[in-house]
């Protein structure tokens, strides 16, 4: 990745770890505004990021959830 990108990632992962702590929501939307005021670049490459990782904990969530059904399903028919 590129500065843009590293630094985007980054500022997400720490706004996600603040969110679950606070459970501010609007922390993703105050600082998006904040980039995009002086780069519109940085501003998307944060909403990405953010919407990426997102993505991937939903999607984690389910395959964890998928993987423990099956597990208990075999451990019932045993």
């Amino acid at each position: 990745m590129g500065v843009t990108e590293d630094l985007a990632d980054a500022l997400a992962q720490d706004v996600l770890k603040a969110i679950e702590l606070t459970g501010d929501e609007d922390l993703v939307e105050e600082l998006a505004q904040v980039m995009g005021a002086t780069s519109q670049t940085a501003e998307e490459a944060f909403l990405t990021a953010v919407r990426v990782r997102r993505a991937n904990i939903k999607a984690r969530q389910i395959l964890l959830a998928k993987v423990k059904a099956h597990k208990a399903k075999q451990a019932d028919a045993t």
